[in-house]
């Protein structure tokens, strides 16, 4: 069965002082590029079956301007997500995947990027792409990786790469 993993990373956040990391909120920047990403999205000819999403205030300020975008999705908060590995993301995504179709996870770097590009073969899928998700994930970047196997299947290169766009790509959000 043909599965689909899409990755986005928390939209811009800001740096309060005396705010811990885990509650940081999204910065006026974030809040812009978010809904943003969210119209793209939700113009997809399919939509996630469930959305993993850090428990961390900044990716749930994310998720909540995408949703309306992707009205009746699934989500769930997990504290797994935040400050996972690549190697936990992967744990993840097996556990979780099940019978659906399309998992999103929504997330933090470094283990966003390190499990983008691990998780894409090189010889398959968008070049250009690959090479611009190995040099930088900005805030609200969005990957898709695709393979014919199932859950269980999903592996280091063992994913195709079809997409990965950025706020920039689609409205001139300046991002980091």
């Amino acid at each position: 069965m043909p599965v689909r993993l899409i990755l986005m990373r928390h939209a811009k956040s800001a740096w309060p002082d005396g705010v811990a990391d885990f509650d940081r909120p999204l910065a006026p920047r974030g809040q812009e590029a978010a809904p943003l990403m969210g119209r793209w999205l939700g113009k997809q000819p399919w939509k996630p079956d469930l959305v993993l999403v850090s428990a961390a205030r900044r990716t749930r300020e994310t998720w909540a301007h995408v949703a309306p975008t992707l009205p009746g999705v699934d989500m769930e908060a997990t504290q797994s997500i935040y400050a996972a590995s690549a190697g936990s993301l992967l744990d993840l995504v097996r556990e979780s995947g099940g019978a659906m179709v399309t998992l999103m996870l929504v997330g933090h770097n470094p283990g966003m990027q390190e499990l983008a590009f691990g998780l894409a073969d090189p010889a398959a899928g968008d070049r250009e792409a690959l090479r611009r998700l190995s040099r930088k994930y900005p805030t609200a970047g969005i990957a898709i990786l695709e393979q014919d196997g199932g859950w269980k299947d999903v592996a280091p290169g063992s994913m195709r790469l079809s997409t990965f766009i950025t706020p920039r790509a689609l409205g001139g959000i300046d991002e980091d």
